[in-house]
């Protein structure tokens, strides 16, 4: 793998579709459950040179400064997950979509719909031959302009596009893991790379965490710096593996609010989907998780 191939990148255009600043009182409630979470999580360490913030230097983003953002997020009219494929998928790869849709549910609290797939694009611009890498691959770019934006359902809180080709932004890098718009609500990612030389239970582990990662750069959540995060950038699989698939204390705060959802419960609903599917440690972290912020 390239040093400088990324894992994610955001698009960041001007500021849209906000919704209204929540109550105090509802900020005030997250603010004091944050505490209670931060024994579940491994502070940021020192980055080495091939990570993420070993090549990108980044502010994070505090709980604070996500709500002065005024972001992007489900309002009562788009509180509906779409999701879209785009190409060819194998059995394996159909698995892992169907297991990050039944997971955004529960992480974001919000139904999710499966449109029907397209192919992928066949326009000159929309693709390059990548000689290094002997291998055809996609510009997130003209995905997200030309075909997510344009395919965005009234009701979408976000549109996601899941593909098994292989993903570039630009042409200052190799490839990327996925792209999200953090005010468009669009966002794409790739299954390629996961799902090379490893078993079912680490890829999809992998697909779970860019799925929730990318839906969070679409209601404006940031790259998290603070801790080990399922927020946090990773520049390799390497890094990827290392995260959890649960948001830090500060994004999961974000999270709650951003989706109007009931903190316990969501923890509750996120324990039954890991023991349902045998992700055996992540269900009694999230039971325990959910015990400590109801604890007195």
């Amino acid at each position: 793998m390239c040093l400088f191939a990324a894992a994610c990148s955001a698009a960041g255009e001007n500021a849209a579709n906000k919704a209204a600043t929540p109550k105090d009182e509802t900020a005030d409630e997250l603010r004091a459950m944050m505490p209670k979470l931060e024994r579940f999580f491994s502070p940021m360490g020192q980055p080495a040179s091939f990570d993420w913030l070993g090549a990108y230097k980044e502010p994070g983003q505090t709980f604070e400064e996500y709500l002065q953002s005024e972001p992007t997020r489900p309002t009562a009219e788009r509180r509906t997950l779409y999701i879209l494929p785009l190409g060819e998928f194998t059995p394996r790869h159909k698995k892992a979509v169907d297991l990050s849709a039944e997971y955004l549910t529960a992480f974001y609290g919000l139904p999710v719909r499966r449109l029907p797939p397209k192919k992928l694009p066949t326009a000159a611009e929309s693709f390059r031959q990548n000689k290094l890498l002997n291998r055809k691959q996609y510009q997130t770019g003209y995905i997200l302009q030309e075909i997510l934006v344009p395919s965005l359902p009234a009701d979408a809180a976000a549109l996601i596009a899941f593909t098994a080709a292989d993903l570039f932004p630009d042409e200052t890098m190799n490839f990327v893991f996925g792209q999200a718009s953090f005010t468009q609500r669009v966002g794409v990612w790739s299954l390629f790379r996961l799902a090379e030389r490893v078993q079912d239970d680490v890829f999809f582990r992998r697909t779970l965490k860019i799925a929730a990662h990318e839906t969070g750069h679409m209601f404006s959540i940031r790259h998290c710096t603070k801790y080990e995060c399922v927020m946090s950038g990773t520049n390799h699989l390497a890094e990827t593996d290392r995260r959890p698939i649960d948001a830090c204390p500060e994004c999961t705060a974000k999270i709650l609010w951003a989706n109007a959802i009931e903190p316990a419960k969501r923890y509750e609903k996120l324990a039954e989907f890991a023991k349902k599917h045998g992700f055996t440690e992540e269900s009694k972290d999230f039971q325990a998780k959910s015990a400590a912020i109801t604890a007195k």
